[in-house]
């Protein structure tokens, strides 16, 4: 959760940046075809000292597109990560207060990894949104860390977002978003099943930021 407050903070602070110091205009005179980029909010993970700690998410997330032309942007996106407790708890259903007491934990963790499909759509100037859906294959794991069970959830998102280019060549770029996401879960053990049976099966308003290069 703290990685989320820094990446919404950085999202606000690059905002302002970039009204005077970033090329906001995706239409630029070299023609890159591809881009890669990855969510921020992994990277604070990455040297976070316990990797097993009981709330560490472990996400590893990255995306690859392919430019159709300068309004159409088609990609993949693969994804790992690890819960502690349900995806389906909102802000306003005190979401950090429930980390803090640990009330919502799962008896253990689930590790969910897939590869799935993204589109893109450039609606004016850098404003875009997107839709990314995500087949995700999951490993229950007990407390101590044995596994219990296999799962399947379709995880879909939709993106609200703006588009900045920098750099000498406009090659590197910063997406800020707001995303919102649903989801399917299937064949979930019974002490899982309960916890999740209790919340949403989606999650609105979460922020990002991406950071990417094009070539």
């Amino acid at each position: 959760m703290k990685s989320l407050l820094i990446v919404l903070l950085t999202a606000l602070s690059m905002g302002a940046f970039a009204q005077s110091d970033f090329q906001t205009d995706v239409n630029n005179d070299i023609d890159y075809k591809y881009r890669v980029s990855l969510p921020l909010i992994i990277l604070p993970q990455l040297v976070e000292k316990a990797w097993d700690d009981r709330i560490h998410t472990q996400h590893i997330e990255f995306h690859v597109r392919r430019n159709l032309d300068n309004k159409n942007i088609v990609g993949i996106k693969f994804a790992t990560w690890r819960l502690f407790q349900p995806m389906g708890i909102l802000w306003w259903d005190g979401l950090l207060d429930k980390i803090e007491t640990e009330s919502e934990f799962y008896p253990g963790h689930v590790r969910e990894t897939g590869l799935g499909i993204t589109y893109q759509r450039m609606l004016w100037k850098g404003l875009f949104t997107t839709i990314e859906v995500l087949p995700l294959f999951q490993t229950y794991l007990d407390e101590h860390k044995n596994k219990v069970g296999n799962g399947f959830k379709l995880y879909n998102s939709i993106h609200l977002g703006y588009h900045t280019s920098f750099g000498k060549k406009k090659r590197f770029f910063l997406e800020p978003q707001i995303h919102s996401q649903f989801w399917i879960d299937t064949k979930a053990p019974s002490d899982f099943k309960e916890l999740d049976d209790k919340w949403k099966n989606y999650f609105l308003f979460e922020p990002n930021i991406y950071f990417g290069v094009k070539f």
